[in-house]
């Protein structure tokens, strides 16, 4: 374990990943090219899910103190309510969006990083890297025009759209940018009547006009422009937008950022080449419709975080990462589908088309079973990994969640500086024993079962790795050992 892990990129995702794998108590050095941490708002949303593992960080809290909770999105058509979506009814600790401008949520990630011991640096720059035996190795410039040479265990790529990791790798970015532009403006806004916490949707025949609290008074303002070109729009055309599309009477004024932007929807196909991985917008890239591109990103690295350490430490065989790209590239790709149809539904133009979907939007999202559905998808609550090769045995006779799913807790999972697999299950002689044969891979707390007929083998990120039925441990210990027997597959070699 001398070999540091190199992070490159420090926005939310190389934040994160550097910050779990510090609090793992492995070496991690962490890069960014440029001299200071970015100042602009960005992806403002933090779903549940993401909260979730935050907490397990142990710095959800700063979180939520420093965001405001959105607990409604409503779709408007001029003064009309079309419908509302409300998120406080999910089976979680936080029932409610969180809404904080990234710039903040790099501020607390780094800021929880220097708690743990560590230090972005900045102005450093990433230049070329090759695999070597046992790592990869590295070579960064500093702000001073002096070259250094980083040997790496693990070199992993945050470094965004326009990634050096990626394209040095040579892995094709695949995908399609939409024909249609969008403006993007944080102003302050006077005069809507809708609660201050909401997220308001206005569906127009031009074009549709989204309007997000980010603190009172202080919203961000989205718009699709139909140019593809993108130019960063002037306030005028951002007030006679939200005045055209909106439910009137809104006065903007004290313009904090004007941009424009273009989605595009982009992926790679493996995540993994030898000892160098991708996270966050290196690997995927979509529509900002549902706002979760910040969230996935993190996500990511929460993932990938947890298994590096296992096997830096030498609890889990050196086969344990081989699972992160397929359990990650399937989630990406379900939400590049979602938030595309998304994306799609709001731009559409036909009168017939619109008011079909204004029908449909109303009737559907009255129902509770739909509303319920889609709160969930939306704060990452249905994100598992059921065909992930560490989703092992069977519950379909059991009450609670199969394998590859989320299990819900009263506490969160893995807080302390070795990720641990817990076990649910009726506290007995043989789950003692179990605890005691994968000291210290296991926690020694044993926790509820959601049905006493079952077990569960339970992930440090808090999904489930195995089940079977009560008195079945083989299954439990076989996916144990599995885990810290697990072989390296075959590798894609890194390009020179």
């Amino acid at each position: 374990m001398s070999k540091p892990v190199l992070v490159v990129g420090a926005g939310p995702v190389g934040l994160t990943m550097a910050a779990e794998l510090a609090r793992y108590r492995i070496p991690v050095r962490i890069i960014d090219k440029a001299p200071a941490r970015s100042d602009k708002s960005k992806a403002l949303a933090v779903w549940p899910r993401t909260l979730e593992l935050l907490a397990s960080a142990s710095c959800a809290d700063a979180f939520v103190a420093a965001g405001l909770k959105a607990g409604a999105i409503d779709i408007h058509s001029g003064n009309t309510t079309v419908a509302r979506l409300t998120v406080d009814h999910i089976d979680s600790p936080f029932r409610y969006l969180l809404i904080l401008p990234q710039s903040e949520t790099e501020r607390l990630l780094e800021t929880h990083l220097e708690t743990l011991g560590g230090k972005v640096m900045r102005g450093t720059e990433l230049t070329g890297f090759a695999e070597t035996a046992d790592g990869v190795s590295c070579t960064v410039r500093h702000p001073d025009g002096q070259d250094e040479t980083i040997d790496a265990g693990w070199l992993i790529g945050c470094d965004g759209a326009h990634s050096l990791v990626r394209r040095t790798l040579g892995m094709t970015f695949a995908g399609d940018t939409l024909p249609t532009g969008f403006m993007i403006a944080d102003v302050h806004i006077a005069g809507l009547t809708i609660p201050p916490a909401d997220l308001a949707i206005f569906w127009h025949e031009d074009g549709p006009l989204m309007l997000f609290p980010i603190s009172p008074g202080h919203y961000r303002v989205i718009a699709d422009t139909g140019s593809a070109t993108n130019p960063h729009p002037a306030f005028e055309d951002v007030q006679a937008i939200v005045a055209q599309r909106g439910p009137g009477g809104l006065t903007l004024s004290d313009p904090v950022w004007l941009s424009g932007f273009a989605v595009n929807e982009r992926k790679v196909e493996n995540y993994r080449a030898g000892p160098v991985f991708l996270a966050g917008d290196a690997a995927h890239v979509h529509s900002p419709a549902g706002g979760q591109g910040m969230n996935t990103g993190m996500q990511d690295a929460f993932n990938l975080a947890w298994k590096l350490a296992l096997v830096e430490k030498g609890l889990a065989g050196s086969g344990l990462p081989d699972s992160y790209s397929p359990e990650r590239s399937a989630v990406a790709r379900q939400v590049l589908t979602d938030s595309g149809r998304l994306t799609r539904v709001m731009l559409v133009r036909n009168r017939l088309t619109r008011l079909l979907r204004r029908l449909a939007a109303h009737r559907i999202l009255s129902i509770p079973a739909v509303q319920h559905a889609v709160a969930d998808r939306l704060a990452g609550l249905t994100i598992g990994y059921p065909d992930s090769p560490l989703s092992t045995g069977s519950a379909r006779t059991l009450h609670g969640p199969r394998p590859g799913q989320r299990f819900i807790a009263d506490s969160p999972f893995s807080t302390g500086n070795t990720p641990r697999f817990a076990l649910a299950a009726t506290e007995n002689t043989d789950a003692r024993a179990m605890t005691e044969r994968y000291s210290p891979l296991l926690e020694t707390e044993i926790r509820k079962p959601p049905d006493e007929k079952g077990i569960w083998l339970i992930r440090p990120d808090g999904y489930v790795a195995a089940t079977a039925h009560a008195g079945d441990w083989s299954v439990i210990d076989a996916a144990l050992s599995a885990i810290v027997t697990s072989a390296t597959a075959t590798r894609i070699p890194v390009s020179a």
